[in-house]
């Protein structure tokens, strides 16, 4: 297993990084990797995000001294979402069965999270992101086809897209862990705009699901008089900060998956950039 530690910055020190510097700062390049679990701890509101990828073994997040803890989710909760072949999902015992694009949510507490596939060469592909928590909530198996789905945006701003909202304070209780998968229509590229911030929670986004080599998502970062674009791969993670602006464009459609964390969970809690205000 592979930790990788992301520190929090200023936006007045951003401003001043090269190309280089900014992708090494935010950019996760590599989520998923056979056999292996690969981690990112970041200090934006201490989020870990990732992708674990079993094949003939079963795999299982053990951190304790990196955190302070007797175990991994002593005091964290868990949000799971799988973009690969069939698998399962063992809390403390108890098995699930995780197909592609189900997710779950995994209480405070727990002492065992074990992931499986169920072929080695078709791997789950277990993307997961973690935040600290005061309080246990219900476990829950969130179904692809249960999610919330929400159509927003249209074709003539190339903005027309399916929100499918699985870990949500509508319609569940966690301590501030929010989730969901994002998918373009054909033809869109824009996962949001005009763009936005929300200072009361970060972000982080997996880009997935477009081919290779020929698609590329520029996701922007940056105060909104002060953008800068990290240009992103199939399967690649992006850290937003709170005070950063969100929003990417990709030369084809594209999917990613979601996750935000802070002080506020309405899903619609957020400051709109116009126009003019962006340089």
């Amino acid at each position: 297993m592979k930790m990788n530690m992301n520190y929090a910055h200023s936006p007045e020190d951003v401003k001043h990084y090269s190309t280089d510097e900014l992708r090494s700062q935010f950019l996760v390049p590599k989520v998923f990797e056979p056999g292996k679990i690969n981690l990112t701890y970041t200090y934006n509101d201490r989020m870990i995000l990732g992708g674990v990828m079993p094949t003939d073994k079963s795999l299982e997040i053990v951190l304790s001294k990196e955190l302070g803890v007797d175990f991994f989710l002593q005091r964290r909760e868990l949000g799971v979402i799988n973009l690969g072949g069939d698998g399962t999902i063992e809390i403390d015992g108890d098995k699930e069965a995780m197909t592609k694009h189900d997710g779950y949510y995994v209480g405070q507490g727990h002492k065992h999270v074990v992931f499986s596939s169920n072929d080695p060469k078709d791997p789950a592909k277990y993307y997961v992101v973690s935040t600290p928590a005061q309080k246990s909530y219900p476990d829950k198996k969130l179904l692809f086809k249960d999610a919330l789905a929400k159509e927003l945006g249209d074709q003539e701003h190339m903005n027309k897209r399916t929100i499918y909202k699985y870990i949500d304070a509508s319609q569940m209780d966690t301590c501030q862990l929010q989730m969901g998968y994002t998918v373009l229509e054909p033809g869109s590229g824009w996962n949001t705009m005009p763009a936005h911030t929300h200072a009361r929670r970060m972000e982080a986004y997996l880009y997935c699901e477009f081919a290779e080599p020929d698609t590329r998502v520029f996701h922007f970062v940056g105060k909104p008089s002060e953008t800068k674009d990290i240009v992103m791969k199939n399967e690649q993670a992006v850290i937003n900060p709170s005070w950063s602006i969100h929003c990417g464009i990709g030369t084809t459609s594209y999917s990613f998956i979601w996750a935000m964390c802070g002080e506020n969970q309405t899903y619609d809690d957020m400051d709109w950039i116009s126009m003019d205000e962006l340089n």
